[in-house]
């Protein structure tokens, strides 16, 4: 097979086209076929932390002791009650096709839960269950932007959202925060970042990947702001609500006054209770969104597996916030972010925000860039680190410069107490060449 250059590239905003063909033996004939690809796909980028998470299991597969902090991952089993509902459901031969919008069982379970939990009013048809809250978002950026609007991102920010963003044509525009402020978005900036462009606010409290909680004050400073742009929808992401640490509590936007017609809330299932691999999330919001968001999930995966929704009933069943069981994993969680506080409190040059929420830290650490690793080369960044820690020290994280701040790392402590320490030790040793190469 041999291989031709681009023939030609046609021009669109925000869109480039780039053709090529392939010149393919087919018996005694010789065929020319176009592999070019949609200009759509070409604007998207790979995911960073699906990279590295696949990066590190290769290793591991192959031997080498990695250890892996790089997914978003809980590494609890998910809740007995949980997994029975499932199996029980397999059992009773419950393996059929739901409605596209979900069971109304599990709807009317989820409108109970925001109603008590979170303080909004929703009605069945006013929710839609898909296959994980990434496909929620997704649909919702996809039904709400059009080519040229703009999707108002703060950074750092969940590696997903600018990227469906240009899948939908629309334009990423970037707000950024400082670790200074805990990673939270200063009113007064946001506002210099709209206009009349502007179709969607993208929120994520707790964050990922900072593990930052939006107060209830700045919250409102933000509904104020939405309020004078007509156009301005929010989509607010409370995938981690239940991870959080007292006394940093959970507000959801939709339940501020005047935002709950401008609101898209987002939630699933795979953090708090520990069923990523179930893929269950949902979307509640104004039914003419919502409804379009269904008619998107209609013409690609239909209904999400009838098994996880039976799980997920279960799982809205243990009582509020997810009772003892979710209780019990977010304790774990606390006690695992003190821990790696302290430890990485002791490093000289790395800046922490203590994260309120979720089981990430965010970390500083460009006081060592700009020095070079004999045997290595010079840590010029983020991703370069990344790929030094996991060389050096068997660690895979991910590089900040994924989340819209190549001055930070994230490490992801959904792992063992044991295994983190163990990490920790590994890094500050690894550290060690390039300390030196710094300090003054």
């Amino acid at each position: 097979m041999s291989a031709y250059r681009s023939l030609h590239t046609t021009s669109k905003p925000h869109l480039q086209r780039v053709s090529a063909v392939v010149r393919t033996e087919l018996g005694s004939e010789a065929m020319e076929v176009d592999i070019s690809l949609s200009p759509r796909v070409n604007s998207v980028k790979p995911s960073k932390t699906v990279a590295i998470t696949d990066q590190a299991t290769a290793l591991a597969q192959a031997g080498v002791p990695v250890i892996r902090l790089a997914a978003g991952e809980p590494d609890f089993d998910t809740p007995a009650v949980i997994a029975e509902a499932g199996i029980n459901a397999i059992r009773e031969g419950y393996t059929r096709y739901t409605p596209n919008a979900g069971t109304l069982e599990l709807r009317k379970a989820i409108c109970h839960k925001l109603k008590e939990e979170n303080g909004i009013s929703y009605t069945p048809d006013q929710v839609l269950v898909s296959n994980g809250a990434k496909q929620s978002i997704l649909q919702a950026v996809l039904a709400v932007c059009s080519p040229g609007d703009e999707v108002v991102i703060p950074a750092p920010f969940w590696v997903s959202y600018p990227e469906m963003a240009r899948l939908a044509d629309a334009t990423p525009v970037i707000v950024p925060t400082s670790i200074s402020e805990n990673f939270l978005l200063d009113p007064k900036v946001l506002e210099s970042k709209l206009s009349e462009k502007s179709r969607l606010l993208i929120l994520c409290s707790p964050s990922n990947p900072t593990g930052s909680v939006y107060p209830r004050k700045l919250l409102e400073q933000i509904a104020e702001i939405v309020a004078r742009h007509p156009r301005l929808l929010v989509m607010s992401d409370e995938i981690y609500e239940h991870i959080i640490y007292a006394p940093a509590t959970h507000t959801s936007f939709a339940s501020l006054p005047g935002m709950w017609g401008r609101t898209l809330t987002v939630n699933g299932f795979s953090k708090a209770f520990a069923m990523t691999g179930w893929r269950l999330g949902y979307v509640a919001g104004p039914k003419h969104f919502v409804a379009a968001c269904g008619k998107i999930q209609s013409q690609s995966t239909s209904g999400a597996s009838s098994i996880s929704q039976k799980a997920g009933v279960a799982a809205l069943g243990l009582g509020y916030a997810g009772g003892e069981a979710v209780s019990t994993m977010v304790k774990a969680f606390r006690e695992r972010r003190d821990v790696l506080v302290k430890s990485f409190g002791e490093l000289e040059g790395v800046k922490i925000s203590e994260p309120q929420g979720a089981f990430y830290l965010f970390l500083d650490f460009s006081s060592y860039y700009g020095s070079k690793v004999d045997g290595f080369g010079v840590i010029n960044g983020s991703e370069s680190l990344c790929r030094y820690l996991l060389d050096k020290a068997q660690v895979a994280l991910v590089p900040g410069d994924a989340f819209g701040d190549d001055s930070c790392i994230r490490i992801s402590y959904a792992a063992s107490l044991t295994t983190l320490q163990e990490a920790v030790e590994r890094i500050k040793e690894a550290l060690i060449p390039i300390k030196s190469a710094i300090i003054v």
